[in-house]
């Protein structure tokens, strides 16, 4: 399956934006509830706009949508530390949008490194983020201090799914960056969904956005967004859930079958 690069498209008029996270959300589920997602998906693409908010990098995402799945015309990434449109499969990011950010951030990754160097339970992922310093994180070796060591840096920490450690820049994160893109391209916040299945999904779900938890999710996360009446807790696994959510808000008529 293959489909063609958006070309730099006005979403704001779309009737519904989907604001999806990748791994476990719109990349889990069967083969076949995939494929049907990312059809519809493909199908009416002049009333859904797309938009990726993940903890992955764009050259991730460029890898991932030339290996056959639909192209966002924005993406969140980098766990909300990347604000970027889509353009002829090209992720340029949005300055105005990445100012508050880069100031907040600075020139930080090369202390955060040097603090957490050798820290129980951390291990340094290879990839040089702009405004994030990442670690692999083994539970059951991880000392919490690392939560201190970072806070006093003035930074925010977040861990998922018991595995991963990010540092990120104070109040910086999926949830804020995603209100940001959206009141910067004017579209109507009942028309927008947000999904995801993590912890690091939690200031999205958190946001005041229609949202999803799909089938599948973080315990944790299902504890923290129990109460809050605009999340939608789906039963089907990752991307039928969105889809289950879809038909539950009344966004968007839904592909046959589903």
């Amino acid at each position: 399956m293959s489909f063609d690069h958006p070309h730099n498209r006005d979403i704001a008029g779309c009737r519904f934006v989907l604001a999806t996270d990748l791994d476990g959300t719109f990349l889990g589920g069967s083969e076949e509830d995939r494929a049907k997602l990312y059809q519809w998906i493909e199908d009416n693409r002049e009333t859904i706009g797309l938009i990726f908010v993940t903890g992955r990098d764009p050259k991730f995402i460029g890898e991932l949508c030339d290996g056959g799945v639909p192209w966002p015309e924005y993406v969140v990434g980098d766990v909300g530390t990347t604000i970027a449109r889509v353009d002829n499969g090209k992720i340029h990011p949005i300055e105005p949008l990445e100012v508050e950010i880069a100031e907040t951030w600075g020139n930080a990754g090369e202390t955060v490194r040097s603090a957490l160097e050798g820290h129980p339970g951390l291990t340094l992922q290879p990839t040089d983020f702009r405004y994030r310093v990442s670690y692999d994180l083994d539970a059951e070796s991880f000392d919490d201090s690392a939560h201190d060591i970072v806070r006093d840096m003035g930074h925010d920490t977040l861990v998922s799914d018991n595995r991963y450690f990010d540092v990120l820049p104070r109040g910086i994160s999926k949830g804020p960056s995603l209100r940001r893109l959206v009141t910067h391209l004017g579209i109507e916040e009942r028309r927008v969904l947000a999904a995801g299945d993590t912890l690091n999904d939690l200031s999205m779900l958190e946001c005041g956005l229609q949202a999803v938890a799909v089938g599948g999710s973080e315990q944790a996360l299902l504890d923290r967004i129990s109460r809050l009446p605009h999340v939608h807790s789906a039963e089907a696994i990752g991307a039928a859930g969105i889809l289950e959510a879809v038909e539950a808000f009344n966004l968007h008529p839904l592909p046959k079958g589903a």
